[in-house]
């Protein structure tokens, strides 16, 4: 894991990064709000502790600059701002934690597990399998770059098909995946949605894309 440390006291950076590489992560430094606020190596970063007073330029508005330029990397706020109203404005900007000084070091490096871990663990929000296109932020599909119009139903089931990609999707996963777990009415409306859907990924191809698994269920077939 990469860290980037934005703190100007020396005597704190250098405590946190020597706590960060006896970790096994790789650390860096930079003391000023006002090279961080241009900075463009916090992109390549996979963690961010990141101070609020800071000279050059507060870390709030680093914080504030670095979501709207798109970087998404997990931010720690430590700083020895401890009210309410710090907290939330630094949440609102895009904060993923936030500690206060003095703070124990064990803890902080307890926090940056689990911070990376949340990060790491979200899913993808795009999915792509041999030429099929999903974006789940936007609800958006395409073939080979060509739009799908697919509705919200269709969306739902080549997501799940893709998410398994050359497995057996089950009736049952389809209907629970589509409609909730409380879901109890004829599974045969899936075939249905499917042959909608084949209509609308299958133009060219002499087989479907989704294959029939009789008596259990379909898989993504792209081979």
């Amino acid at each position: 894991m990469q860290v980037a440390i934005v703190e100007d006291d020396p005597i704190i950076a250098k405590a946190v990064s020597s706590a960060v590489t006896d970790a096994g992560h790789a650390c860096r430094w930079i003391p000023d709000g006002g090279a961080a606020l241009h900075d463009e190596s916090l992109i390549g970063n996979d963690l961010i502790i990141l101070d609020l007073m800071l000279p050059g330029a507060d870390g709030l508005s680093v914080l504030k600059s670095a979501r709207a330029r798109g970087v998404r990397t997990p931010v720690i706020v430590l700083t020895a701002r401890g009210q309410v109203d710090e907290k939330l404005r630094a949440f609102q900007a895009g904060a993923d934690d936030y500690m206060v000084k003095p703070f124990a070091m064990d803890e902080l490096m307890a926090r940056i597990d689990a911070v990376h871990r949340r990060a790491s663990d979200k899913p993808a929000m795009t999915l792509d399998v041999a030429g099929l296109h999903l974006s789940l932020a936007n609800r958006r599909a395409t073939l080979d770059d060509r739009p799908i119009d697919l509705t919200p139903t269709e969306f739902n089931i080549l997501e799940l098909l893709m998410r398994f990609n050359g497995q057996i999707v089950t009736r049952k996963m389809l209907c629970e995946h589509v409609w909730g777990f409380d879901w109890d009415g004829p599974t045969n409306v899936i075939e249905v949605h499917i042959n909608r859907l084949r209509g609308k990924i299958d133009k060219g191809r002499e087989t479907s894309m989704i294959r029939t698994v009789r008596g259990r269920g379909y898989a993504l077939a792209t081979d």
